[in-house]
């Protein structure tokens, strides 16, 4: 697929066709790592789930023998009822 490098306002973007996103399983909002090697641009999804943190990795973290406690919030302060 050949596309144009266009200017839009003080910056240059590039149209990618909506197939062409699909195939690499990508879509409109998703980050991606844009990189050159060798005079090629590589754009690759970044390696992110959902944000800056891998649930799995967060979750291996919590120690084995780990309680949850209940939590003291303190007194109502407006119309809340306890």
């Amino acid at each position: 697929m050949l596309a144009k490098i266009q200017k839009w306002g003080n910056s240059q973007g590039l149209r990618l066709n909506k197939n062409l996103l699909s195939d690499a399983q990508l879509g409109v909002g998703d980050e991606v790592d844009i990189s050159v090697k060798d005079g090629i641009m590589i754009i690759a999804p970044a390696k992110m789930i959902r944000g800056k943190h891998n649930l799995k990795d967060l979750v291996a973290r919590i120690p084995k023998n780990y309680q949850a406690g209940e939590v003291d919030w303190g007194k109502p302060v407006g119309k809340e009822v306890w």
